[in-house]
Parts: C-alpha cells; sequence; structure tokens
C-alpha cells in the first residue's frame, strides 16, 4: 500500500477556521487606530495654524482671516482647516477630516470658543 503524505480537508478547514477568527479581532482595532490617527493629524494641523497665525501676527500686527494668507501652513492631505473667526485680538479655527466625523477647534485671544473648545490655545475635539 501506498501512503498518500499531506493534509485533510479537515484540517485546511480549521486552518481557514482560526484565521477568520484572528482577523475578525483584529479589524476593529485596525480602524480604531486609524481615526486615532486621523484625529492626532487634525490635531497637529490645529497647532501648526497657530504657530503661522503667530508669525503672521508679528509681521502685520493683526491675525490672518484666511488660511490662504499663511504661506507656512500646509494641511495634512484629507484635512480641511478652517479659520471662522479672526482679528487682532484672536482668532479661532476648526479642523475636519475626510476619513472621519469627528471634527477638533481651537480659539486664541479674544475670540469665541468654536465647538467643544473651552479653554484657550487647548485643541479640543468630539
Amino acid at each position: 500500500m501506498k501512503r498518500f503524505r499531506g493534509f485533510t480537508l479537515i484540517e485546511l478547514l480549521m486552518v481557514i477556521v482560526i484565521i477568520g477568527i484572528l482577523v475578525s479581532v483584529l479589524i476593529p482595532r485596525f480602524a480604531n487606530s486609524r481615526e486615532k490617527a486621523f484625529v492626532a493629524a487634525m490635531k497637529s494641523d490645529l497647532r501648526n495654524l497657530a504657530t503661522a497665525q503667530e508669525s503672521y501676527y508679528y509681521d502685520y500686527a493683526a491675525y490672518s482671516p484666511a488660511v490662504s494668507q499663511l504661506p507656512a501652513f500646509n494641511a495634512t492631505t484629507g484635512v480641511s482647516v478652517t479659520i471662522n473667526e479672526a482679528s487682532i485680538g484672536g482668532w479661532s479655527g476648526s479642523a475636519t477630516s475626510s476619513s472621519t466625523t469627528r471634527q477638533c477647534f481651537l480659539f486664541v485671544g479674544n475670540a469665541a470658543p468654536v465647538g467643544v473648545s473651552t479653554q484657550e490655545g487647548q485643541v479640543a475635539c468630539n
């Protein structure tokens, strides 16, 4: 009698089931990590906007009302940054991402707080 070497169909199915279980556990963790990365990008962009606004203020003695007037600022791909209010005494801005429903907000000086932002100079996200 010849003896055939190899895996049986049951063994192969068990391996596929185990791989499926591992993937179903890892996908939610991966999705959560992606959202955290997008929120971190929005926070970083708002901090960079604050730096660009301060640079603009030192040159023109007022804050810029438009992102396009800040040549030193470039938003991350997929992140949209908006200056909501700008005056001599302060500014406020918000950031949104096309990949998440969360938003981040920041205000400086006497500008009205935006969104969930409650402390001046602190980026807050919902």
